[in-house]
């Protein structure tokens, strides 16, 4: 299946002149039905600073929305560990971050990889929902291929995350059952410092995913920031440049040698 121009993956490779003879390596990931085209500002605006940077395309994502049925967590986990292999073999410290579903890829990593992961940086991270029909999904992913879309849930005018048109079910009931389940239970195991962005008007992610997440993750440093002029796709949005100039501050302290 042909790859949308739009969801092109970003790669940069380090600049350690521009980080103090340091080499550091940032993994971004795009969310559920989207694509990179929602991340490649910050992921472009991190390797302007220096940075190596990795945004890959998630299996599923940037073709059809058929296609995204296809696949599942698994894989999504299985392109972002294959990134972090790279930025881990090339790099002296690497962080890892994420919008919503990237969010959660994010933090899933952290949790596998504690020892390995130097920090966490996550804008409107999902791992759970209280939408009552979601509780149908084990049954209506056989009947139903899709609900109507989620994407493009930004409040700047004129911005465009070119995702699907349409929430593909069986993706949907991987994620939250084969991933957000699992997730939570392993919250505990992160350790890393986390920076988390939350947008102050969110209709995509709801705030019992922060307040799971806060209560849970076992880090000595949580740095809660909100973001009282965005959407969901904050990383588009009006505060996009608080994410970028942020989020590079707080990956330079955390590899600081």
């Amino acid at each position: 299946m042909l790859i949308q121009p739009t969801a092109e993956p970003f790669s940069a490779p380090a600049r350690p002149d521009l980080t103090d003879g340091r080499k550091i390596g940032v993994l971004v990931s795009h969310g559920f039905t989207g694509s990179p085209a929602s991340m490649r500002p910050w992921a472009e605006s991190l390797a302007e600073r220096g940075f190596a940077v990795e945004l890959p395309l998630l299996p599923g994502h940037g073709t059809r929305w058929p296609e995204l049925n296809k696949v599942g967590w698994r894989d999504w986990v299985d392109t972002l560990n294959a990134s972090f292999d790279k930025l881990r073999a090339e790099n002296d410290a690497v962080v890892v971050c994420g919008l919503s579903l990237g969010g959660a890829l994010a933090l899933r990593l952290a949790a596998d990889r504690p020892d390995e992961v130097a920090g966490v940086v996550v804008v409107n991270p999902a791992v759970n929902t209280t939408r009552l029909d979601v509780k149908a999904l084990p049954v209506l992913r056989f009947l139903v291929g899709a609900f109507p879309g989620i994407v493009n849930d930004i409040k700047k005018p004129g911005q465009d995350e070119y995702g699907y048109p349409k929430t593909p079910l069986k993706a949907a009931y991987s994620m939250m059952w084969h991933g957000w389940k699992p997730l939570r239970a392993d919250l505990a195991k992160i350790t890393s410092p986390i920076l988390l962005f939350k947008s102050a008007e969110d209709h995509v992610v709801d705030e019992t995913s922060l307040a799971i997440i806060k209560k849970s993750v076992s880090s000595r440093e949580f740095t809660e920031v909100s973001l009282p002029e965005s959407y969901h796709v904050a990383t588009l949005d009006n505060d996009a440049p608080q994410i970028f100039n942020e989020s590079a501050d707080f990956i330079a302290r955390v590899t600081a040698g």
